[in-house]
């Protein structure tokens, strides 16, 4: 198998921190370029609602930006040493954002972290590492955060 492409979407969260190594070591051992990839979540696509409001656009592009900045220091020090990185911030939902980029950009493999969420919490963010694995169409290699109980 050839690994080229590989994406690592994150959210910033504690479990994407502990997938960061297994991205950039595959992007290491394979020679590939490693896609970090951010998602804000859009909530008037998800609601289906419709927000006319100029400040909502406005929060929208500093959240963006703020993101990116988040993006390109994340990790920083685990990503040593990694040659071709690409970052990229979306807004949508996540899990469509993520296939849909993954399509586009020929993407070999995805590595991401998850949550471990249960119960009500689950039922309500759903989950993007699920929804990420189940549509696909490379493989995707999911890494479990470590959990406080």
């Amino acid at each position: 198998m050839l690994v080229k492409r590989i994406l690592f979407p994150t959210d910033f969260s504690e479990g994407a921190l502990s997938a960061l190594p297994y991205a950039v070591d595959l992007a290491k051992n394979c020679g590939a370029k490693l896609y970090m990839l951010h998602v804000v979540y859009d909530i008037a696509t998800a609601s289906g609602l419709y927000v006319p409001h100029v400040s909502v656009d406005e929060m929208y592009k500093e959240l963006e930006a703020s993101a990116k900045k988040e993006l390109e220091n994340f990790g920083l020090e685990e990503r040593r040493g990694v040659k071709d990185v690409e970052y990229s911030v979306l807004r949508g939902t996540p899990y469509e954002e993520i296939l849909k980029f993954a399509r586009e950009n020929n993407v070999d493999m995805i590595v991401l972290g998850t949550h471990g969420r249960k119960g009500l919490d689950r039922f309500l963010f759903g989950s993007t590492a699920e929804k990420v694995v189940r549509y696909a169409a490379c493989p995707v290699l999911t890494v479990r955060g470590t959990q406080k109980q």
